[in-house]
């Protein structure tokens, strides 16, 4: 099971807690960037084009702490940037885990056998290694050679360590369905904790624009990719409904308060792929931003985004109040053939 089941549990009271209470906006989790600097320069990638004078800012242990206390989302990523390249990775690490939140660490792993005697292991911790494919792929992806090797060998030595260990990919327009499929074979023989896999978002910095998916191919991909991993266990990291989705059969708004952004600037307008501002709290992220200006029909930069990190916390909503949908898409797995057309309203995380 790739979501361990004490952690679903965790997330389930969390939602129902924020439902009882008559929230229609609340984190489900925290997008934390300590750092924009990175140890590799991915074409794909709209974080490393920021000048060096941001490049070399950090936030403290106690910003990040203070984050996950203001923010209060059961599940915290750690992204980037290259979080190891923080030299204070460890504390920051341990105090999330100490709060007993779900930590989610994203690196590339080219320093992770290097630090892992940072980390204790814990059912709160998980490694997630970027790893967008196989060795050409991956490595073409990242822009440099040798990086597929070097992050399948940490992977190795963080599970030999006892850790959690998952990978999160970045399918392109270059990505072919039998390809996509051959790698989540691979990767469930190397018995990796769970694979997020969604499609690429068009950063504005990103070097390379010309490789993005468009929301159309996106549909055609994951179809594919699922109908070939029809009666396979690949350990995908997401909903069923989220998948479904990505499929073509359900109609979502984005939710983007779902993960909320705190990095070097402050908590970031809207999400964490589009930059519109920043807030100084979290509490004025939350009141004071106009959300019903972003998303797919409402906001050009979104046109064509369909990332988790804004789309499963409508998944996640949506599983909690038609749990027969929920069990109807589990069971039978998403729909893979070419879907109907999509009526005009759309499924919010506010139903």
């Amino acid at each position: 099971m790739p979501i361990p089941l004490h952690q679903q549990i965790a997330v389930a009271r969390y939602v129902l807690a924020q439902r009882l209470a008559g929230r229609k906006r609340y984190p489900l989790v925290l997008m934390l960037e300590p750092l924009f600097q990175c140890n590799l320069a991915c074409a794909g990638c709209g974080k490393i084009a920021y000048p060096d004078a941001v490049l070399r800012r950090r936030l403290s242990v106690q910003e990040c702490l203070d984050a996950v206390d203001e923010c209060g989302a059961p599940v915290v990523s750690i992204p980037g940037g290259e979080p190891l390249l923080h030299k204070e990775i460890g504390a920051i690490v341990a105090g999330i885990v100490a709060r007993r939140r779900y930590v989610y660490l994203c690196t590339n792993a080219l320093l992770l056998r290097k630090k892992l005697d940072l980390f204790t292991p814990s059912r709160y911790l998980t490694f997630s290694v970027h790893l967008d494919g196989f060795r050409e792929q991956h490595d073409r992806a990242v822009c440099q050679d040798g990086v597929f090797d070097q992050a399948v060998a940490a992977i190795r030595a963080a599970k030999a360590r006892g850790f959690r260990v998952g990978v999160n990919a970045t399918l392109f327009d270059d990505s072919r369905p039998e390809q996509v499929a051959a790698y989540l074979d691979w990767l469930t023989k190397l018995g990796v904790e769970g694979v997020t896999i969604a499609p690429g978002y068009a950063y504005e910095k990103a070097p390379d624009q010309d490789h993005f998916l468009t929301r159309r191919r996106t549909h055609e991909l994951f179809r594919a990719v699922l109908r070939l991993g029809r009666g396979m266990r690949w350990p995908l990291n997401h909903s069923a409904l989220y998948l479904d989705f990505l499929a073509g059969n359900q109609p979502y708004e984005c939710s983007p308060w779902g993960t909320p952004t705190r990095n070097v600037f402050g908590w970031q307008r809207p999400c964490y792929l589009l930059g519109e501002g920043y807030a100084a709290s979290f509490r004025e992220l939350m009141e004071d931003t106009a959300w019903d200006r972003y998303g797919t029909g409402r906001h050009e930069k979104c046109a064509n985004c369909m990332a988790h990190c804004g789309y499963e916390p409508t998944a996640v909503a949506d599983s909690l109040a038609h749990p027969l949908k929920l069990l109807r898409v589990a069971l039978g797995g998403p729909g893979t053939a070419p879907p109907h057309p999509q009526p005009a309203g759309r499924v919010s995380s506010n139903t």
